[in-house]
């Protein structure tokens, strides 16, 4: 058992490892991260992630980084020795509701990376000329991309947008 990412990784290089079971949220590292690495050490390893967090984006990165189970912390034990066991003999192991919610992540046209950038300013809650002034463009050129992300994300306004983009954990609005 490790207590960190880079741990995790410092072991699995001397560790031969049936399934790596993890965690998205450590303190130096994200468990997609380290799962990314772990398998760039060693491609065929098997893993799943046990974990709290069930956004769109977690879901999203976890099974892009190679996790062949999703399980939920709130799950039964039976539930999560079942997926462990299925991640052993290779199987994909997500529950419907998290498979219909990363469906539905991965038919969504993804924003760019500047329309990526807008939103996160529009999330901390600047107006257009102050994102335009950060972002050392004129105030009429973010017209477009602001107007492409509410459609991308299916939203009327900037406050739904923003609203949709936390709730997908597409964006990091500190509490500070």
């Amino acid at each position: 058992m490790a207590a960190s990412g880079r741990e995790a990784l410092d072991a699995l290089a001397h560790l031969e490892v049936a399934v790596l079971l993890t965690d998205l949220h450590m303190g130096e590292m994200s468990g997609d991260t380290m799962l990314q690495e772990a398998r760039k050490m060693n491609p065929k390893l098997r893993a799943a992630v046990l974990t709290n967090c069930h956004s769109d984006e977690d879901v999203f990165s976890a099974i892009k980084a190679g996790a062949l189970a999703y399980i939920l912390k709130s799950a039964t034990l039976e539930t999560v020795v079942g997926a462990i066991r299925g991640v052993h003999s290779g199987k994909t192991v997500i529950p419907t509701h998290i498979a219909e919610q990363l469906a539905q992540r991965v038919s969504r046209s993804s924003p760019s990376v500047r329309e990526s950038e807008i939103l996160q300013l529009v999330a901390l809650g600047m107006n257009n000329r102050e994102i335009a002034d950060k972002l050392f463009i004129n105030k009429n050129t973010l017209r477009h991309p602001v107007i492409g992300l509410l459609d991308k994300l299916g939203t009327r306004d900037r406050r739904e947008a923003t609203a949709v983009a936390i709730k997908r954990g597409m964006v990091k609005v500190n509490d500070d």
